[in-house]
């Protein structure tokens, strides 16, 4: 999904394939946020901002996407096994009906 921030365009995408949502600025890879999914829920255990790209926000960026996208396409639970969403999740409480504390609830 294009969105444009000035001059420079941003992108989001499922990459299922690599188990990961992927945010492009530009065309160049900024951030990543790996998940796995289970019958019930999806697990984020791990984002990554490549380090020349860092201090944009494009990390919580890339995880409002995805929680946004997993709110839209499933009836999953959202498990943060990731310190960065986790605190993203402390920062927008009205997605906290999305969570999981634990993969088998």
């Amino acid at each position: 999904m294009p969105r444009h921030d000035g001059d420079m365009a941003h992108e989001f995408r499922d990459e299922a394939d690599q188990r990961r949502y992927a945010m492009y600025v530009d065309g160049d890879l900024v951030s990543v946020l790996d998940y796995r999914q289970n019958d019930d829920a999806v697990t984020f255990p791990h984002t990554y901002t490549v380090p020349a790209h860092r201090g944009h926000g494009y990390a919580g960026e890339l995880v409002a996407y995805a929680v946004d996208d997993v709110e839209a396409r499933t009836d999953k639970r959202i498990v943060p096994m990731c310190w960065f969403v986790g605190t993203w999740f402390d920062a927008h409480p009205e997605k906290t009906p999305l969570l999981s504390r634990n993969v088998a609830d």
